[in-house]
C-alpha cells in the first residue's frame, strides 16, 4: 500500500506514517489486496484526504467501514461510486437532506462534491475484503483514523463534527468540545433512522454554525 495523500495531510500525519503499527498495517493491506478482492480501489484508499485538504476542512462526518460489495466504495464514508444504487443509509441521508433544506434527492450517490467543499468523509477503517464486513477492523486503521480526529481537534478551530450512531459517538472523547461543535444523532440506517435521525436537521444546523463563524455554508 503506497500512501498517496494530499500534501497538507502528509505534513500533519507524517509521525503516524513512521510508527511501527502503520508499517504492519501497510503490509497487511498490501497482502490483502494481492490475495483477495478488496475495496475501495487502491487509488481511492485515501480519497477522503485527497478530496478534502487539511487546510480546507470545515466538517467531519465519521463512518465505520467501507461498503463491501462490488463497485460501491469510493473512499468516502456513506458515499458510493457514481451510477451505483444508493445503499439504505444513504437513502435516509438524502431523505433528511430533502426535508431539512428542501434539496431534491440527488441522482448520484457520490459525495465527493461535499468533500471538495471541506467535508472530511472519514471511515474509521479505510479498507475491507469483498463481501466480508469488518474484515479489516482491528488491524491498525482505527489507530490511524483516531489520530486523524485528534489532529483535527488539536490543530483546527470551529470544526463541525457530525457523529451519527453509537460507533461515531464513541469518538467524542477524541474531540475538544470547547473549541469545536458536535452534533449527534442516531445512525441513518433503517434500524435507527426512526429514532431521531429524521428531523435531526444536521445539514441546516451545520450551515447555520459555519455562517455564524463567518465561513461559507456547505452546498449539500
Amino acid at each position: 500500500m503506497n500512501v498517496k495523500i494530499e500534501e497538507s495531510w502528509k505534513n500533519i500525519l507524517q509521525a503516524e506514517f513512521e510508527k511501527e503499527y502503520f508499517s504492519s498495517l501497510q503490509q497487511f493491506v498490501k497482502s490483502e489486496y494481492e490475495n483477495y478482492a478488496c475495496f475501495p480501489q487502491g487509488k481511492d484508499i485515501f480519497a477522503a484526504f485527497n478530496y478534502c485538504s487539511f487546510d480546507d476542512l470545515q466538517v467531519v462526518i465519521i463512518g465505520q467501514d467501507p461498503y463491501h460489495d462490488v463497485g460501491q466504495a469510493n473512499g468516502l464514508c456513506f458515499s458510493v461510486a457514481d451510477g451505483m444504487k444508493h445503499p439504505p443509509s444513504l437513502v435516509n441521508i438524502f431523505k433528511e437532506l430533502h426535508t431539512d433544506i428542501e434539496k431534491p434527492i440527488p441522482i448520484s450517490g457520490d459525495l465527493s462534491n461535499w468533500a471538495k467543499q471541506g467535508v472530511l468523509l472519514l471511515n474509521a477503517t479505510l479498507t475491507v475484503r469483498a463481501h466480508e464486513a469488518g474484515s479489516h477492523q482491528k488491524k491498525g486503521w482505527e489507530t490511524f483514523t483516531d489520530a486523524v480526529i485528534q489532529q483535527v481537534s488539536e490543530q483546527k478551530e470551529n470544526v463541525v463534527f457530525l457523529l451519527w450512531g453509537k460507533f461515531a459517538e464513541s469518538k467524542m472523547k477524541l474531540i475538544n468540545t470547547k473549541k469545536h461543535t458536535v452534533f449527534t444523532a442516531p445512525h441513518p440506517s433503517p434500524l435507527g433512522a426512526w429514532r431521531g435521525w429524521f428531523g435531526s436537521k444536521h445539514f441546516s444546523k451545520t450551515n447555520d454554525y459555519l455562517k455564524s463563524m463567518g465561513k461559507p455554508a456547505i452546498s449539500w
